[in-house]
């Protein structure tokens, strides 16, 4: 799957991506509510080829997709399928630098839309840590909907925290709001 939208070019991780994307994910704020750790240099690259090998979308692997601004890597976006007949879950991280600037919502509005139309997915979710506010605002602009708020419901590095699902159908996208 590879597609652009009106700033982004989306598409597979190619192999000289790995230190983009190590510096999006050496960033403790960025893995802060991710369920690993920062990456470190000596394990970058077997990290990094989990992303490689996760390029096409299917019952038995994920898809993760470079979001490329300006021919540099700033974002991943992975979706992989929950066991439940046509329904995906996705997650995204975008390097620090690119906070406040739309390019998480411009680049998971066209996922979201392209899991619907092209993939023909029935529904599309995202679990995530409650504490993680950027991410709970960004599910609520492309119009999913919070459907679950478990309490300290997962051990997380250490601690017990609080998770959130949301969830959208097709039926939940509305004209101009994902453009």
């Amino acid at each position: 799957m590879e597609f652009t939208t009106e700033r982004l070019i989306i598409r597979p991780f190619k192999s000289d991506d790995l230190e983009e994307v190590f510096h999006i994910y050496n960033n403790e704020e960025t893995c802060k509510y991710l369920l690993h750790e920062k990456w470190r240099r000596e394990s970058m690259q077997e990290s990094f080829d989990k992303k490689l090998n996760n390029h096409s979308l299917t019952k038995e692997t994920g898809l993760n997709l470079a979001v490329v601004e300006h021919q540099k890597v700033i974002g991943d976006l992975a979706v992989w399928y929950t066991g439940m007949k046509d329904t995906v879950e996705i997650g995204y991280s975008f390097s620090a630098e690119t906070s406040g600037k739309g390019f998480a919502t411009e680049a998971v509005s066209h996922l979201v839309r392209k899991l619907f139309h092209a993939v023909k997915v029935h529904r599309i979710q995202a679990n995530l840590d409650a504490r993680n506010l950027a991410s709970q605002r960004l599910c609520e602009r492309i119009g999913m909907r919070k459907e679950a708020h478990f309490l300290q419901d997962y051990w997380s590095k250490g601690e017990w925290t609080d998770s959130l699902v949301y969830g959208m159908l097709v039926s939940d996208l509305k004209p101009g709001r994902l453009q």
